[in-house]
């Protein structure tokens, strides 16, 4: 299986919300059948530009990085849903 790293933007939240994003994000891909290696924080900071998602305007966000190794076949199908996910502002991987 191939190692990739998902860095998501997430909308500002407090800490328990933000857990429980991560934490359902972390969920997807195990149920999906991948190996995540680590995850970590990249802290919480003004966004280079407005992000509008859901119907609302977003200015500041909390990045995070995932490095997980997984099947070709889930990655298309994890950015769907990460897209479809209202506190996720920008999935990349």
């Amino acid at each position: 299986m191939p190692r990739y790293e998902l860095c998501v933007i997430l909308k500002a939240m407090q800490r328990p919300e933000t857990a429980a994003v991560l934490r359902r994000t972390v969920e997807t891909l195990l149920e999906r059948g991948a190996v995540v290696r680590s995850l970590e924080s990249l802290g919480e900071r003004r966004l280079p530009y407005k992000i509008s998602k859901h119907d609302s305007r977003h200015t500041h966000g909390g990045y995070f990085s995932v490095d997980f190794h997984a099947s070709p076949k889930i990655v298309s199908e994890l950015l769907d849903h990460l897209e479809r996910d209202i506190d996720v502002l920008r999935p990349t991987l």
